[in-house]
């Protein structure tokens, strides 16, 4: 049975969405903030988190920023809950490492929807991480640690890029649709911005130093990387 967890500080909330999930199978859990997610964290790793952002003391941004860059727990699925509407927000939560969000008022048959989208995603991710390293041209990626290398630099990344530019090279010579690519990377559901592979693409681009050697755009239908 899959273990999720909820940090929500409105109580009404949290034992809605603790409910609606145990009904459907799940082991739900609530917290009313961090320091009481991390503290059942050391004790249970849990299969999925759904994290509000606007909490009191250390927000949503600060905890998903802390599982992401802690060892152990940083490949934990995460569902940002929020009632910012604004696309920025979103976009800002996914970019950090969020697997997906849901904005409030919510319907409890779409939340449950969007947790079981979620964790059907989990295998291929747990696939990814036994490689150590994926080695393309003079760029080295740790999968563990999420780093990248290249041509023995260091290159700061967010989670969205990294998880980018590793699909793209696992699927290189293949040319990669922006439906594909938008519903490997943000989900088959994601409802942002239909520029937002263009924005990302651009992003890793700039950070590659690229002169079009490395990410190659097939007018009208995608992007590839060619050995």
């Amino acid at each position: 049975m899959a273990a999720i967890y909820i940090v929500e500080d409105e109580e009404n909330i949290r034992n809605l969405i603790s409910y609606a999930l145990n009904n459907s199978g799940y082991e739900a859990l609530g917290f009313g903030d961090g320091a009481s997610l991390f503290t059942q964290i050391d004790q249970e790793k849990p299969s999925l988190i759904i994290l509000d952002i606007m909490l009191d003391g250390e927000d949503g941004y600060e905890i998903l920023k802390q599982i992401r860059s802690t060892k152990n727990i940083e490949d934990i699925p995460i569902i940002m809950l929020t009632a910012k509407d604004q696309e920025y927000d979103k976009v800002k939560a996914l970019d950090m490492g969020a697997d997906d969000y849901i904005t409030k008022p919510f319907g409890v048959m779409e939340m449950i929807s969007r947790v079981k989208a979620v964790l059907r995603r989990i295998p291929s991710r747990e696939e990814n991480v036994e490689e150590a390293n994926v080695e393309f041209k003079d760029i080295i990626l740790d999968l563990n640690k999420r780093t990248v290398e290249i041509d023995g630099e260091f290159v700061d990344m967010t989670f969205k890029e990294f998880e980018l530019l590793y699909y793209l090279i696992k699927n290189r010579n293949i040319v990669l649709t922006r439906d594909q690519i938008t519903n490997e990377i943000w989900g088959y559901d994601y409802e942002g911005e239909s520029r937002t592979v263009d924005v990302h693409i651009r992003s890793l681009r700039q950070k590659l130093t690229d002169d079009r050697k490395y990410i190659k755009t097939v007018r009208n239908v995608g992007y590839m990387i060619e050995d």
